[in-house]
């Protein structure tokens, strides 16, 4: 009897454990599972067409195309914090720009992947993808122009996109997190005149002396969580700017970019610009 109830037990144990196998779809041939359609599945994994027999080239296209996901993901969070910041909800602010540091550490990380590819299988599959570069991603472009790394003159990269060049056109025209920060800061008292600009943004001593007054003046140390998210979100890009320059330093060299850019040097000068300036310039006297 005893053994009898140990494999009983066992028997219920195991219904238990065993996921769900049947989703009530004999009324649908063909349908997939509940996760394949909720992800699209088939769809995803479709998407990877690889033009050579170089091994290496699937794990660019994955990578690449992970990244863009991510871009995707990262302007939703910046789009949230954004809002936040409008609305002088500065928890919520916090809390999307907290989660999109976890997206940015993902894509920093990324770069491992293709940092393992050496000259020579890069080169197998390069020529195939002709002046297709990374540098004409327009949701990584929507996130320059979100930090403040405007530039009108690369719209015209999408004239023959004309949704995409009018999704790229607003976010150039509007405010963008380090403005909606900035005028925040202008609502709780501090002396800066938030001006929405489709250049780049340029430091200025006026913003300098109002986050000066955030990390010295007790009035404003409510403040400071911010200034230290957006320093989260400036180091972050830093580091996938230096982790860009030395996967390109490593598999190609210093050859001229695929897109027509120099390279390197180009990769270099982007590296060495910081984002949100007066945040880093101030350090030298806190």
């Amino acid at each position: 009897m005893v053994h009898d109830t140990v494999e009983h037990d066992a028997v219920e144990h195991d219904a238990l454990e065993t996921p769900n196998l049947s989703f009530g779809r004999g009324d649908q041939p063909g349908r997939g599972t509940p996760y394949a359609d909720y992800v699209r599945l088939e769809e995803l994994h479709a998407l990877q067409r690889p033009k050579s027999d170089e091994p290496a080239e699937l794990s660019f296209i994955i990578t690449t195309q992970v990244m863009e996901l991510l871009f995707d993901l990262l302007r939703h969070e910046w789009t949230i914090a954004r809002q936040a910041l409008r609305a002088d909800d500065l928890p919520a602010a916090l809390a999307a720009l907290r989660r999109g540091t976890h997206t940015q550490d993902v894509l920093v990380e990324s770069w491992g992947l293709l940092a393992t590819m050496t000259p020579r299988e890069f080169n197998a599959f390069r020529s195939l993808f002709g002046e297709a570069s990374g540098f004409q991603s327009s949701a990584f472009l929507q996130l320059e122009f979100m930090i403040g790394n405007k530039n009108a003159a690369l719209l015209k990269m999408y004239d023959g996109m004309p949704r995409v060049r009018a999704e790229l056109a607003e976010t150039l025209r509007s405010p963008g997190l380090y403005d909606e920060a900035l005028a925040l800061l202008a609502r709780r008292g501090l002396a800066v005149r938030p001006e929405t600009s489709e250049e780049r943004h340029r430091p200025s001593e006026e913003v300098a002396a109002a986050w000066r007054r955030v990390y010295t003046e007790p009035e404003f140390a409510g403040l400071q969580p911010l200034g230290e998210a957006l320093l989260d979100v400036a180091e972050r890009v830093t580091r996938w700017r230096q982790r860009h320059l030395s996967t390109v330093k490593r598999t190609m060299g210093g050859k001229p970019g695929s897109g027509g850019s120099s390279g390197l040097a180009w990769l270099r000068r982007s590296a060495e610009q910081d984002v949100f300036p007066e945040l880093w310039a101030i350090r030298d006297e806190l």
